[in-house]
């Protein structure tokens, strides 16, 4: 009797411990989704309203859009030295390798870029059949008004100046020689396995030396209590990064590598299987493993979201007018049907961030803005220390994109375009000046949110499976 009695302590014991085991693990995948319910921080909707809008209308229409030609062909410098500190941590993993593009390989339409000739007509030295030069004064004798090549090439570089004036990221231009196209479609963002010290690096200095922090907070992140010790300008700022870490970190779990195998067994190149790591999404978002902060930076996803949401929705006019031309018609014509249906639906969301709150109070919050400006453009900067170069392609991209949302917000210049118009013709053009790469860049980081957040779904889904298969 006294036998069998222990055994069957033994069992209870046993399937307590399973049962325990079950629970624990199931609170802690659960707990990184138990808080992302409810209005969001600094915005008036709700995270179930964004779940719905972007995994029902908005993820879909991206999918099939970005794959055509004008915006899986990127422009980007990924020869760039590190301005700040010695790059003393290249990736030698072949998952950090990026493959530029061929000649053959880019579109017609996106090849070079076609200036404007510079007028070299001096009229004074041509034949005329007129006795006296129209602009000939007596007093002043002639005029000179032709203007030189030279003098050309000066007022491309004032112009390029002005323009650069709104921008809150460094841009590699077309004029830039290290620039290559690089096919987005044949590098995806996925785990690639670049950690350590040089990974922790870069955002350290995002965080510490150029997000806006509170006073004595010396952590890295700033803690969700703390937050609000901010004013809305550089809590935004704040926000805006820190959601942009998260949905890097997603696409990193939820595209992570899970083997190696070869396609052959006798020879052949070895291919990498990539999947969802549960357990890697746990480590970066659960509340036990990130001092209670996994869930906020979550919703900060939501938040950059909604932010790049407002922009597409105030530049749609300017973006309607635009012609996606790559030299083949008829795909050329599916893009703007395409682009045409992707905006109507994005002004068609009932909650846009309000960015008109901001930088108001006269010089004290143009200086602000000013300094905000300066801050994104210093993170711009440091995605060329990124030792991956998979992984700063996808981070110049994003942060490219991310900078001309802030342009189109708060540059001034789309201010008075009517959103739900569609004819700028009578604007002056000088004011809206928005370059190819920058558009791809717009397009393809609100893309890179909207799968984020349908991913985060998909996680529910397998977190879901697990707990029944446990």
């Amino acid at each position: 009797m006294k036998l069998i009695y222990l055994l069957w302590m033994q069992i209870l014991w046993h399937y307590g411990s399973v049962d325990s085991m079950f629970k624990s693990n199931k609170n802690q995948l659960e707990s990184c989704f138990c808080q992302l319910h409810g209005v969001l921080d600094d915005c008036t909707c709700s995270v179930d309203t964004v779940d719905h809008f972007n995994n029902v209308l908005i993820y879909p229409r991206l999918q099939s859009l970005l794959v055509n030609d004008y915006f899986r062909f990127y422009k980007v410098n990924l020869k760039k030295p590190c301005p700040f500190w010695s790059d003393d941590s290249r990736c030698a993993i072949r998952y950090c390798h990026v493959e530029a593009c061929h000649e053959s390989d880019i579109p017609t339409g996106l090849k070079g870029h076609v200036e404007e000739p510079i007028p070299t007509h001096n009229k004074y030295t041509d034949k005329s059949d007129c006795t006296e030069p129209d602009d000939l004064n007596e007093e002043l004798s002639y005029l000179n008004k032709t203007i030189s090549a030279d003098l050309y090439k000066e007022f491309a570089l004032w112009k390029k100046y002005d323009d650069a004036q709104d921008n809150f990221c460094i841009n590699d231009n077309e004029g830039d020689t290290d620039a290559e196209y690089v096919d987005l479609l044949l590098n995806p963002e996925r785990y690639t396995g670049y950690k350590g010290p040089s990974a922790h690096r870069i955002w350290r200095s995002i965080y510490k030396e150029n997000c806006f922090r509170p006073k004595k907070t010396f952590t890295s992140h700033v803690l969700s209590d703390n937050i609000n010790n901010m004013c809305l300008e550089k809590r935004v700022f704040y926000r805006v990064v820190s959601g942009l870490h998260a949905s890097i970190n997603i696409h990193l779990c939820s595209k992570y590598l899970l083997s190696e195998t070869k396609k052959d067994l006798s020879f052949g190149p070895i291919e990498g299987q990539w999947g969802p790591n549960l357990d890697e999404f746990t480590q970066r978002f659960d509340p036990e493993t990130t001092n209670g902060e996994g869930p906020q930076w979550l919703r900060n996803l939501y938040f950059i979201y909604l932010l790049e949401l407002r922009a597409l929705a105030k530049a749609a006019p300017y973006l309607l007018q635009e012609q996606y031309f790559t030299g083949n018609e008829l795909k050329d014509e599916d893009v703007r049907a395409a682009i045409k249906d992707l905006l109507q639906v994005i002004r068609s969301f009932p909650e846009h961030f309000n960015e008109s709150t901001m930088f108001n109070g006269g010089q004290q919050a143009q200086k602000l803005k000013e300094e905000f400006r300066l801050h994104f453009q210093n993170i711009s900067k440091i995605m060329d220390c990124v030792g991956c170069d998979k992984c700063k392609l996808w981070g110049k991209l994003q942060v490219q994109g991310l900078g001309t949302a802030l342009k189109i917000l708060f540059s001034g210049k789309f201010d008075n375009v009517d959103p739900n118009g569609e004819d700028i013709s009578k604007l002056p053009k000088r004011k809206f000046q928005l370059e190819r790469s920058e558009i791809v860049a717009l397009l393809n980081a609100f893309g890179r949110l909207s799968t984020s957040i349908f991913e985060l779904e998909e996680l529910r889904k397998r977190i879901r499976t697990r707990r029944i298969d446990i």
